[in-house]
């Protein structure tokens, strides 16, 4: 036999494909997404059942979270501690959860961001809340499956008779997908459950009578509410949820802004916010705000804005939503787990799966009820059956030899070596025709149960299973019987779970925060690798020249004006001043591709947009086409745009800025040089002025293979200027017509 015959041949990218699918598919059903049925992740389902197989109920003493997270961990759940005290840990925040499911004991964490302590520290039990989900789990009213070493059962699903995954709400992230249910008024959903039995028809615009819109724990506002209707058909949508806050009057003349409730996406994370705001204060991103203080306690949530006095309160209210985590998106997504599948549902769906597995649970609940209650009646009639022959009963086991020959007389009526005391009693005995149930609870029964009273009351429990049993096989046989049930239960959990509506419901308008900016002078310095930063004007002037060497670009202009960058390849980019970050001559700045969308283009002028917008530009081509353009021509918000046309292969060889006292005089001469060393001098006045679409005029006459590589504007009192290092004389170009063919450049070495 070769050695390949040990070997399977099997296609790479297949495999991966396969072991990819499935790691996904775990992931997806048996880690991330809740099922829809009771709402909740399998690690929370195992958590639950753990500790109520550790029997710790609301009323027993709280257990140690380590030994909790150690038998979840070993019996259920081998997916490691951390993961697991986490779910533990996010089950007890009331600020989380609308019904929290755990009831923790010692430092769980809190609003403000601080984690939990160890699980070593911390205690816990279930809350009244997880009984609602754990109550006749020994009524098979679920299936159970083996554990991932089959040593033990867990719950395929929790017998859940309240509607958690709508109430309490999930987040979780899946292999290309996520969900993200908010949670709920209890008292709301409930309603909504109900009207949904009373009316299979009912309609989602209908349930919002009932179930408004999200309720989150930590209150604030949903600012878009004519849009949870869409998100409620469709099953995602973006809820715009804005913090609570008041206006109080404060010291000196001051008022205080005061929030009291924050948004449900900063529950956690309340000090970052502070700290956020704090930050803006001494960044003076907001001028108007004095000074930032959290004085909130167990009262509740109270967070101070000190404003300055006479400054308007309601645009920095819309400066602070629009900067700050004080108004924030919640990104909902109704995804949940159905038979094995990931499904997006509907506020209506959801409901309908709630109640479709409530009627089967409660189904199964009275089937479980009904069978029990027929087998304690028939032990209470053979009891019953049993006291009225009692006599003969103790004549049987008095002449027995064995408790199996006194059955077998109880049940087949077997006379057989029992010692009667008369022929009348045994051929009584033989007519004896008790069930093996009854038998057992006959030959178990106390002498105390001959008592009249006691006799009194098995008729009275007789009485009692009579009508349980007609009841149960009324709710079994008619649907409007069984939901009564479900509606009658759903009411006391109501009552059990009483909750005012948290967060309000408003449309606002999207209001524009007018940001008051103290104009200045700034200088935007640029060194030869690019690296950009802007500087106060004080900085610059004490700055040694030694220092400034090393910005081959400096540019001085407003702090609400535009950097404007023209580039070799006849596009312009802007940069707002704002957006430069601001910095010492010390530090290095950030390049210009990190502020604009700027490539690896030659730039060929820096300069402010207000004193382009003045200006005019003149521009010259390698191919010796020139034109001048109006500044106001480049008045653009885009941050990109073609700042004049260029032929196929042609370049921008040069970009001079003309200011007034260029444009309007008559003797400013033009000097153009070619890579040859050819020159040429002309007016500046021969050469008209066009749109930045316009390709231009010929400047200049070239010979083939030779392209122009500097032009400049001077005036009659420059005489020379540099060009790579060499001085040229401006005198000695010759001025000739614009196009004229040019002369050998007169060049001298400087110095």
């Amino acid at each position: 036999m070769s050695n390949t015959d040990n070997f399977i041949t099997i296609d790479f990218s297949e495999e991966m494909r396969n072991s990819y699918r499935d790691y996904a598919m775990s992931v997806i059903i048996a880690r991330a997404l809740p099922d829809v049925r009771d709402g909740l992740k399998p690690v929370q389902r195992r958590i639950l059942y753990a500790m109520q197989e550790l029997g710790l109920q609301p009323e027993k003493p709280h257990r140690k979270s380590a030994r909790i997270v150690g038998d979840t961990m070993g019996k259920y759940h081998p997916h490691g501690d951390s993961s697991i005290y986490e779910a533990l840990v996010r089950m007890t925040e009331d600020y989380s959860l609308s019904i929290p499911l755990v009831d923790g004991h010692g430092n769980f964490g809190s609003i403000d961001g601080d984690s939990a302590a160890a699980m070593r520290y911390t205690e816990a039990r279930l809350s009244k809340g997880a009984l609602t989900l754990l109550n006749n789990l020994d009524k098979g009213l679920v299936d159970f499956m083996p554990n991932f070493d089959d040593s033990e059962k867990e719950p395929v699903v929790l017998p859940a008779t309240i509607p958690n995954l709508l109430i309490n709400g999930t987040t979780g992230i899946a292999v290309g997908m996520a969900t993200n249910i908010p949670p709920h008024n209890p008292c709301e959903v409930i309603d909504g459950v109900i009207a949904y039995m009373d009316k299979k028809n009912i309609s989602i615009p209908e349930l919002m009578n009932y179930i408004k819109a999200p309720d989150f724990p930590t209150g604030g506002i949903i600012t878009n509410e004519e849009e949870i209707l869409s998100m409620y058909e469709c099953g995602e949508g973006k809820i715009k949820i804005r913090a609570k806050h008041e206006v109080e009057k404060g010291e000196n003349g001051r008022n205080n802004i005061i929030i009291t409730e924050i948004p449900y996406t900063v529950a956690g994370n309340k000090t970052k916010l502070v700290e956020t705001l704090v930050n803006l204060m001494k960044d003076k991103v907001f001028d108007e705000i004095y000074d930032v203080r959290d004085e909130s306690s167990k009262e509740g949530i109270r967070i101070v804005i000190e404003v300055k006095k006479d400054r308007d309160i309601n645009n920095l209210l819309n400066g602070l939503y629009k900067k700050t985590a004080l108004e924030d998106t919640y990104s909902m997504n109704l995804l949940a787990v159905k038979d094995q599948q990931p499904i997006v549902f509907n506020l209506k769906s959801l409901i309908e799966e709630f109640v479709f597995f409530q009627e089967e649970l409660y189904t199964k609940e009275y089937n479980y009820l009904l069978e029990k209650a027929n087998k304690r009646l028939e032990i209470v009639n053979g009891l019953i059956k049993a006291i009225d022959v009692i006599d003969l009963i103790i004549e049987i086991l008095r002449g027995s030899s064995s408790i199996k020959q006194a059955r077998a007389c109880l049940i087949y009526g077997d006379t057989s070596d029992i010692r009667f005391k008369s022929e009348h009693s045994k051929k009584l005995a033989a007519t004896l025709d008790f069930s093996e149930r009854q038998a057992e609870a006959i030959l178990t029964m106390q002498l105390s149960k001959l008592i009249g009273l006691e006799i009194q009351k098995l008729h009275e429990e007789k009485e009692s299973l009579l009508s349980n049993i007609t009841e149960y096989r009324l709710i079994l046989s008619d649907e409007r019987e069984l939901r009564k049930v479900i509606k009658a239960r759903l009411r006391s959990y109501k009552k059990l779970f009483p909750a005012e509506r948290k967060t309000l419901l408003h449309n606002v308008e999207k209001v524009e925060y007018k940001e008051e900016v103290k104009i200045e002078d700034i200088y935007v310095l640029i060194d030869r690798f690019g690296y950009t930063k802007s500087v106060d004007t004080t900085s610059y002037n004490r700055a040694q020249q030694e220092t400034l060497k090393e910005y081959p670009h400096k540019v001085l202009m407003k702090n609400t004006d535009k950097l404007c960058l023209f580039t070799a390849e006849g596009n312009m980019y802007q940069i707002k001043a704002s957006a430069i970050p601001k910095g010492k001559l010390k530090e290095k700045g950030v390049l210009l591709q990190s502020l604009c969308k700027i490539q690896k283009e030659d730039v060929l002028l820096y300069t402010g947009f207000e004193q382009l917008f003045e200006c005019q530009l003149l521009f010259a081509t390698k191919n010796g086409y020139v034109k001048r353009v109006s500044g106001a021509e480049f008045e653009t918000n885009r941050s990109m745009i073609s700042a004049t046309k260029l032929e196929d292969g042609d370049f921008v060889a040069s970009v001079v800025m003309l200011h007034a006292d260029d444009v309007l005089a008559t003797d400013r001469k033009v000097v153009m040089l070619t890579e040859k060393g050819t020159s040429l001098g002309y007016n500046l006045e021969e050469i008209s002025e066009l749109k930045k679409t316009g390709r231009g005029v010929k400047g200049i006459a070239l010979d083939p293979k030779d392209h122009v590589c500097y032009v400049n504007v001077f005036t009659p009192q420059d005489e020379t200027f540099v060009y790579n290092d060499e001085t040229l004389s401006v005198r000695k170009v010759r001025n000739r017509k614009r196009g004229a063919k040019g002369q050998k450049a007169n060049l001298k070495t400087e110095g």
